[in-house]
């Protein structure tokens, strides 16, 4: 097993594709064996003790800490004989039609990966990768969410060289003329500013921060917090007697702490939006999109258009403020855990014609501009606030039990939830055509969802206790990569005979036409 941590595949796999590609796995079929960058080891090394960072910063910061877990420090010296190891024994080269990957010594594997199998090639360089003019590059196929290879770490021009290789060669042909990439958006700094302040970065950092510190630090969760909030009340407990604050006084100290920390949050979020998408470039090659963004370190991403699978427009308060959406796909084998391996936003903020714009672009017989919406009956708002009205009921009922009559305040949660339960009802929204799916909900944050009818892979009616009542279903349309924080693809509170009249006419429409990837 080499450095680059190619997964190796199993033996009748191996011996299977080398059958299917008899000349790719032939070695005088292919180019020279080559190896990894000479440096490829301690990049193996760093993301081994990266799992020890936070123990050592909690022993140096805290004096505290679980020792036990830094025993295993004593085998770092392994852990180098190990990358090094890796490093001499693998070899990788290029035939016709395949990448060929040979690893390991004493248990050697082969793996042949047709280039016509690589759906996406996504390239990775931190701030270190950048000082050695390297990059780490992962092979992707459709239908996996591991890769196919995942080298550590390749020359920045060969992995480029590769990449290039990928894109020319990956529809069959041995040989295919070099197109001309077309920049589809550029994001200016400007840009990349409003997208921090549309996005709520900093919140979700604290958060998994406190979650991480708080796993691997035991006082977190028992004395520390408990010794800094009884400091900070004294602290502040002071300041307010000196100034001797009325009840107006101590309404604008909280609403200035809570402005003060909301803009904390917002800087920080600033600050990440500009590390992550600072110079993002989306361009077009052939049928390929290739998306390069990040500041300190970077990630360039190439994916097939065929790769896409379902598009989302989405805006919320701070961009109809802003005048900006969000446009973000889901591709085949997406992994969301990784955010460099997957190609997800094709403009992560822009314009509203700007976004239109794009998805006419790659998708032209959509007709996005042309669609016929059609709305729900406006009786259905009662569906959206009827779920509020036992959890407002018990959190009053709490309220009571705990502070008296004030708590009966609860109350007027309703009048505010039938409100937007309203609202909604009014923007929930269907079309469809030949060759297009969309739904539209949301009021206070909003969002589009469509696709293609030949990606969609299953349709389904669901029927509730409460829609079989009302007579009503729900319509589910699923499609291949669809991420769990991604909005469904889903149209609610249809009448029954309306719902199995779409259901019945996309299948009809399904049956002739081929699944498309």
């Amino acid at each position: 097993m080499s450095a680059s941590e190619i997964e190796p595949a199993a033996p009748a796999e191996s011996a299977a594709a080398a059958n299917a590609h008899p000349s790719s796995a032939n070695p005088a079929a292919v180019d020279a064996d080559r190896r990894l960058h000479p440096m490829s080891w301690l990049f193996v090394l760093i993301q081994q003790l990266r799992q020890f960072i936070v123990p050592l910063l909690a022993l140096l910061f805290f004096g505290r800490g679980d020792r036990n877990e830094l025993w295993s420090l004593i085998g770092v010296g392994v852990l180098v004989l190990v990358s090094l190891w890796r490093y001499f024994t693998y070899r990788y080269g290029i035939g016709g039609d395949s990448v060929v990957v040979r690893s390991g010594l004493l248990n050697r594997s082969l793996r042949v990966i047709p280039f016509v199998r690589i759906q996406n090639v996504a390239l990775h360089q931190n701030v270190l990768h950048r000082l050695f003019g390297v990059a780490e590059v992962r092979l992707e196929s459709a239908g996996s969410k591991e890769a196919e290879a995942h080298m550590r770490v390749l020359k920045l021009d060969d992995a480029l060289a590769l990449e290039s290789l990928v894109r020319r060669r990956g529809a069959g042909a041995a040989e295919t003329v070099e197109e001309r990439a077309d920049i589809l958006l550029r994001l200016s700094t400007a840009e990349v500013l409003r997208l921090g302040l549309v996005s709520n970065g900093g919140l979700v950092l604290v958060g998994a921060g406190l979650a991480a510190l708080s796993q691997m630090v035991p006082d977190v969760n028992g004395r520390i917090p408990e010794r800094v909030l009884r400091q900070g009340l004294r602290w502040v407990s002071g300041h307010v007697d000196v100034h001797h604050f009325d009840t107006a006084g101590y309404a604008l100290l909280a609403i200035g702490v809570i402005g003060a920390t909301a803009v904390a949050l917002k800087t920080l979020s600033i600050m990440l939006a500009l590390l992550r998408y600072h110079g993002f470039e989306l361009s077009e090659q052939g049928r390929r999109l290739t998306a390069e963004r990040g500041l300190l370190g970077r990630w360039r991403t190439t994916v097939p258009r065929r790769r896409i699978q379902a598009w989302t427009l989405e805006e919320g308060l701070m961009h109809r403020l802003l005048g900006r959406r969000r446009l973000a796909v889901d591709t085949v084998g997406a992994d969301e855990g990784d955010e460099g391996r997957a190609l997800k936003d094709l403009a992560p903020i822009a314009t509203p014609a700007t976004c239109d714009a794009l998805v006419e672009h790659l998708l032209p017989r959509a007709h996005w501009d042309r669609l016929q919406w059609r709305a729900l009956p406006g009786a259905t708002w009662w569906r959206l606030f009827l779920p509020d009205v036992p959890w407002t009921v018990l959190a009053t009922f709490a309220l009571h039990w705990h502070v008296g009559a004030w708590g009966l305040l609860a109350l007027l949660w309703l009048p505010w939830t039938a409100f937007k339960a309203r609202r909604r009802a009014q923007r929930i929204g269907y079309a469809y055509s030949e060759d297009l799916i969309a739904v539209r909900e949301g009021w206070w944050h909003r969002y589009w969802r469509f696709a293609e009818l030949d990606k969609l892979q299953a349709l389904q009616i669901k029927r509730s206790p409460i829609d079989r009542r009302c007579g009503t279903a729900t319509l589910w349309l699923d499609t291949a990569g669809a991420g769990t924080l991604a909005p469904p693809l889903r149209i609610r509170f249809l009448p029954e005979a309306d719902a199995r009249r779409i259901y019945d006419t996309l299948a009809a429409t399904l049956s002739k036409r081929p699944l498309r990837w």
